[in-house]
Formats: structure tokens, C-alpha cells, sequence
């Protein structure tokens, strides 16, 4: 029997390397949360990390390239938290119910769910990106092949194609402008109570 081949180990230039791109990823997860996407500056973003603008060039071509290489990171890692999630419970029913979990807790990170929806109101006032900028957002989401955890669901949900990319575009709608409600007025909506719909939204779209 062979032995996996490890993976190469980075060189010294290649760690710093790798270190600069996660700091700058990090930096702008912190400066666009608090700043908005528009409103962030490339110069803040680098010199928060110890580098300069010319650093932030070597690694990214533009701003917008800095948000997609974080979306695709954090899209990454919500899709392993949610398989580890998921795989954890033993029926499909089970799968359903953890998956619906899932859902509701990502309320609990309104930064994200607002920048999301700041950065695509920013694709939809510049026209002349908005095709590319959409084109590589379903790019991303197509690489994170969820197939998967979808093979876990009750076979009644599964579905395919549009039907299924209808039920997700209406979940995130939901959760998005509920997000949004409870960020502009939390005296409106309280935590227990956006759980409690967010819980009977995703059954009504998804189970129903």
C-alpha cells in the first residue's frame, strides 16, 4: 500500500507571501464591515496590516477583486461548517432540521449578511460591472459544489435546477431584508422573534 504524497511545503517567500494576502483578507473583512464597501479605502486596508498600497497591488488588481477573494473565502468556509453541521445528525429529517439551524444562524452575523447587500447595490449603480461582477459571484457559487449535502436532504426537497435555485434566491431575500429590518429598528424585532420566523419562512419555502 502507497503512501499519500504529503503536500509541498511552502518556501519562507512563499509563506510571507500567503501571510500578506490572509492579512489583507482579514483586514478588509474588518475595514468593510465598519466602513461599508464603498467607503473603504485600499490604503487603510494595506497600512492596517503593516504594508503598503504597493503591497495591497502585488496581491489584488482592484477593490472589487479583494471582496470576491473574500466572498470566496467566507463562502468557503460556511459551506464546510454547514456539511460538518449537517453530516452530524443521522436521518435525512435530522439533516433538515440542522440545515434549518444553520440558516437561522446566520442572522447572528448581520456584518456579513450587510455587506452582501451593499456590495450588490453597488453592481447594480455601475452598470458597466454589474455583468462581471454577478458572472463571477455564480462562478463562486458553483465551485462550492453542494451536491452533497443535498443528497442528504429528504427526497421530497431535493429538487434540481431552477425550481432549487428559486427556493435558495428566496431564503436569502428573507433572511437578507430581515437581517436588514433588525439592524435599522431592533426594538421592532427581537432576537427570539426573528429566529422564530426565520424558522417558519425556510419551512414554508423550502419544506411546504
Amino acid at each position: 500500500m502507497t503512501n499519500p504524497v504529503a503536500p509541498a511545503r511552502l518556501n519562507k517567500h512563499q509563506q510571507r507571501t500567503d501571510a500578506t494576502r490572509k492579512a489583507l483578507l482579514e483586514s478588509a473583512r474588518r475595514i468593510f464591515a465598519r466602513d461599508g464597501f464603498e467607503a473603504a479605502r485600499i490604503e487603510e486596508i494595506a497600512v492596517s496590516t503593516g504594508h503598503t498600497r504597493g503591497a495591497f497591488y502585488a496581491h489584488f488588481e482592484s477593490k472589487e477583486e479583494l471582496f470576491f477573494a473574500l466572498l470566496e473565502q467566507e463562502s468557503s468556509q460556511r459551506v464546510q461548517e454547514m456539511r460538518r453541521i449537517v453530516e452530524r445528525a443521522a436521518t435525512p429529517q435530522g439533516h433538515l432540521d440542522a440545515l434549518r439551524e444553520f440558516y437561522v444562524g446566520r442572522a447572528w452575523d448581520p456584518h456579513w449578511a450587510m455587506l452582501m447587500l451593499e456590495f450588490k447595490l453597488f453592481a447594480v449603480r455601475h452598470p458597466r460591472l454589474r455583468a462581471r461582477l454577478a458572472a463571477t459571484h455564480r462562478r463562486i457559487r458553483a465551485s462550492l459544489n453542494l451536491a452533497s449535502i443535498n443528497q442528504l436532504m429528504p427526497a421530497s426537497i431535493r429538487g434540481s435546477g431552477k425550481a432549487k435555485e428559486s427556493r435558495k434566491v428566496a431564503l436569502e431575500a428573507l433572511l437578507n431584508g430581515l437581517v436588514l429590518e433588525r439592524a435599522y429598528d431592533p426594538r421592532r424585532i427581537s432576537n427570539a422573534r426573528l429566529a422564530a420566523l426565520l424558522r417558519r419562512l425556510f419551512d414554508a419555502v423550502l419544506v411546504s
